[in-house]
């Protein structure tokens, strides 16, 4: 069994996958428009570039997503996507990274449960928690 989580945008879903794989050394799988899918001539003009589907491999875990319809797009809340590396310094450079232009909520420190844990939405409007595990 897997959980991928599903993340959905208001028309910025490539911008942020982009960004994503820039961020996190994942690596786009596929990544497919509107305008390249088979519904592609029942779709308006002004929709063909926004994403109906992309999947992003992040070491062995798929970070996927779209872009949805106006009247359909709701802003993220009650979630985060909690992401954790192993070394505390990796923590800190990608929470720095996925920090600009977004708002951090928890600065990045060491807690009672992790060496590195912070808090942010990012520019995109998506809560991350990033992590740095303790040692098993």
């Amino acid at each position: 069994m897997r959980l991928r989580p599903y993340l959905v945008f208001n028309g910025n879903c490539a911008e942020a996958f982009r960004f994503y794989e820039s961020c996190l050394g994942g690596k786009i799988q596929m990544m497919m428009t509107h305008g390249e899918s088979p519904m592609a001539q029942q779709t308006a003009p002004d929709w063909k570039d926004k994403i109906l589907h992309v999947s992003l491999l992040v070491g062995d875990q798929v970070l996927m997503g779209s872009d949805a319809p106006p009247q359909h797009f709701e802003k993220p809340q009650g979630f985060s996507v909690s992401f954790s590396v192993t070394d505390p310094a990796e923590a800190e450079r990608i929470f720095h990274l996925m920090a600009q232009g977004g708002t951090i909520r928890m600065p990045i420190a060491q807690t009672f449960w992790a060496p590195r844990f912070g808090m942010l939405v990012d520019r995109f409007g998506i809560p991350w928690m990033i992590s740095a595990d303790h040692p098993a």
